[in-house]
């Protein structure tokens, strides 16, 4: 017992009301129309699917095995040092897709690259500063850049300086007022603080702004649910998370392990927790998962 509190110790930092929305059932997409995509373009580019992280090229510029639900999407590429592109992606396409980046020498552009690589790699108070000064030189550079907006909230959260990361997600509302991202992070923000009522609302928003494919939002509605002991309910908004990233986020898959696990769904939680060891069998929280799903398989005392 002591080590599973400990592991959700460690996840409380990740990312009430009875307002939350009932969410549709997951799954919902049938297998057989499902596809799949290969991404090539420049070497280790972010990939994003209809504002969904999908991954990063390899150093070859790959991404391959991307699955995609029926119907057209947009694409969209980033890699440092070049600007950033977009495309859609019609229902018919299959296979390689390969966007062209340009070069750039936007310095607005290349600065904002900077502070996203930083925050990304910050492990401490020294780096995340050092992060947030680049999204500053961004804004300095260019006023109105929602998402380095969004990026500086995500830092000062991470700063402990909530009012400066809700100013921020302000600011870039300013300049966008429909904004998934920024709503998504505004709930983590207020979770946070303890504001339970107002990181639903921000949570909820970025649910409808996505026209329901937010899953940030989805896991953070359920991190509510877990604090408010709803642990079923908690269970259901990360399985829909992990269908709309599409089996890329391991943590989310521990998440529903611990949910289901507290529900008494036993052998959901097993399930869940082996497919945490599937996807990163040398990830920080495999040692603690092997324990738990010991603890589980183990027949019980007589």
């Amino acid at each position: 017992m002591k080590l599973r509190i400990c592991l959700a110790g460690l996840l409380l930092a990740g990312f009430v009301g009875d307002g939350l929305a009932q969410r549709p059932k997951p799954g919902t997409n049938a297998a057989s129309t499902a596809r799949t995509l290969t991404i090539v373009t420049e070497p280790n580019a972010i990939v994003w699917l209809d504002e969904i992280r999908r991954g990063s090229t390899d150093a070859g510029g790959t991404l391959a095995k991307v699955t995609v639900s029926p119907g057209p999407h947009t694409l969209r590429v980033r890699a440092n040092g070049f600007k950033e592109s977009s495309m859609p992606v019609t229902a018919a396409q299959r296979g390689e897709i390969k966007p062209r980046l340009i070069k750039t020498n936007d310095q607005a552009e290349l600065a904002f690259q900077q502070a996203e690589t930083a925050r990304e790699t910050a492990r401490d108070e020294e780096a995340r500063q050092q992060a947030a000064d680049l999204y500053r030189r961004t804004l300095a550079l260019r006023p109105a850049f929602p998402a380095a907006h969004v990026g500086l909230a995500r830092v000062l959260l991470d700063l402990n300086d909530t009012n400066g990361a809700l100013a921020e997600i302000e600011a870039a509302r300013r300049d966008r007022a429909v904004y998934p991202e920024a709503s998504a992070v505004e709930g983590r923000i207020y979770r946070e603080a303890g504001q339970t009522d107002e990181a639903a609302g921000a949570f909820n928003r970025a649910i409808r702004e996505s026209h329901g494919s937010q899953p940030e939002a989805h896991v953070g509605i359920g991190r509510v649910y877990e604090d408010k002991g709803q642990y079923e309910l908690a269970a259901r908004e990360f399985q829909i998370a992990i269908d709309q990233l599409s089996d890329t986020e391991p943590i989310i898959y521990q998440m529903l392990g611990a949910a289901c696990e507290k529900s008494g769904s036993n052998k959901e939680a097993i399930v869940a927790y082996e497919n945490y060891l599937r996807l990163a069998p040398n990830g920080s929280l495999a040692p603690a998962v092997r324990s738990i799903l010991e603890q589980l398989k183990s027949p019980a005392p007589n």
